[in-house]
């Protein structure tokens, strides 16, 4: 299984002498540094042996008694409001950047400068030529570089793309994706807020949700050739918090796309932030010559895959394939069949699939989404937003 997986085991009964060590700083300390932070802790005694067993050196944050909390409440060593600061820190060797969208480019580039090995959060930039910028400098500083898409490593959908690879499929004909939220519907008095700045974040839902099943277009079925799209804001101001003046809201609230495969595929794609009902509502599903997968993010633990007989006729419908058995991937650093693992087990994949290409000096393609991958994805969104703009078709350069 750690061959399934990805990793590297060390066998021996020196095996806890021989694991390395290796300092991470963090910038950010909200809803992500909760999650990465989480997936540290848990590394060293739940994917074991580790390849690398993970230690808390800073957190940096620009509010100093938040981030001093966090740093607390987590168990880093110490704590910076400055990341120029931080960056100067010889213990630490990995840079997880999980700040707002601005503040991606110029810390990761400044991270590979000083030879960090960079994980950031998704999307990887603001446009893709923030995002090349950041791929340049980690590759000319030849550093790893990885992009937070964390959906790449839950079981379902790496078996998903076992599958794809074995070529049990055979052609692939739809992709067709849909990432559904409501929290900021008007219902629920949403204020303004970084994520509805296109300074600070790029786009709305289009980066924010769009991006993850823009990845898995990508990770799943292969590269986009062109895309049509629309884009959509409902709501064009906010109330600010503590103030009487609004903010203009000047992304998107959702979008659609049709979009085609360089390998001739056809599909189409779907994020919003207004669908009611939905909390965090991700499906896919493919389409291909001997059967079709599909895949729900609120049942993360199952994939229903359908078969079709040498006639093209369908014999037995979708069935649900409860994706805990030992063989699958991951699941043997888990619970006995039939015990579900949630979303927070996904980054705890990633993150030791990344301390593992550190440590064994392995590429993080294809299973890992480089900064190739994130800049892809940027180059995608860019394309998305042009479509929607000039109400045209719009090729795919990346």
């Amino acid at each position: 299984m750690g061959k399934e997986a990805g990793f590297t085991s060390m066998i021996g009964p020196k095996v806890n002498k021989s694991i390395p060590k290796i300092g991470i700083g963090l910038l950010g300390y909200a809803f992500m540094g909760k999650a990465h932070s989480n997936a540290y802790k848990t590394i060293s005694y739940m994917i074991y042996p580790p390849p690398a067993i993970p230690k808390l050196i800073a957190m940096c944050g620009r509010n100093e008694s938040s981030v001093a909390e966090a740093a607390l409440r987590y168990g880093y060593d110490t704590f910076y409001t400055d990341w120029h600061k931080m960056l100067e820190d010889d213990r630490i060797q990995v840079f997880d950047n999980v700040a707002p969208n601005n503040f991606h480019a110029i810390p990761c580039i400044d991270a590979a400068i000083a030879g960090k090995h960079i994980l950031c959060e998704k999307p990887l930039a603001r446009t893709a030529e923030e995002a090349k910028s950041m791929l340049d400098a980690a590759e000319k500083a030849k550093v790893k570089h990885m992009i937070s898409y964390n959906y790449r490593f839950v079981p379902a959908i790496r078996l998903a793309r076992n599958i794809i690879e074995s070529g049990a499929l055979g052609q692939i004909y739809h992709y067709r994706a849909v990432y559904l939220q409501e929290w900021i519907m008007p219902n629920y008095h949403t204020p303004y807020l970084w994520r509805v700045n296109k300074e600070i974040a790029g786009s709305g839902s289009l980066g924010d949700l769009g991006s993850h099943i823009i990845d898995l277009a990508h990770f799943l079925v292969g590269d986009i050739k062109c895309v049509s799209a629309m884009t959509r804001t409902f709501i064009d101001k906010r109330p600010i918090h503590g103030s009487k003046n609004n903010g203009v809201v000047d992304v998107d609230d959702a979008f659609v796309a049709a979009i085609e495969f360089v390998n001739g595929a056809i599909g189409t794609l779907e994020a919003t932030r207004f669908a009611g009902g939905h909390k965090n509502h991700e499906i896919f599903e493919i389409n291909a010559e001997k059967g079709s997968i599909r895949f729900d993010l609120e049942n993360l633990n199952e994939l229903d895959i359908l078969w079709l007989n040498d006639n093209h006729e369908q014999t037995t419908g979708f069935r649900k394939v409860l994706v805990t058995e030992h063989d699958h991937p991951w699941i043997n650093y888990w619970w006995p069949q039939g015990h579900i693992i949630g979303w927070e087990h996904t980054f705890i994949h990633e993150i030791a699939y990344f301390l593992d290409c550190i440590v064994n000096n392995k590429s993080i393609e294809p299973y890992g989404a480089s900064f190739v991958d994130g800049y892809k994805a940027t180059v995608v969104c860019d394309a998305i937003i042009k479509s929607s703009i000039e109400k045209r078709q719009v090729d795919i350069k990346y």
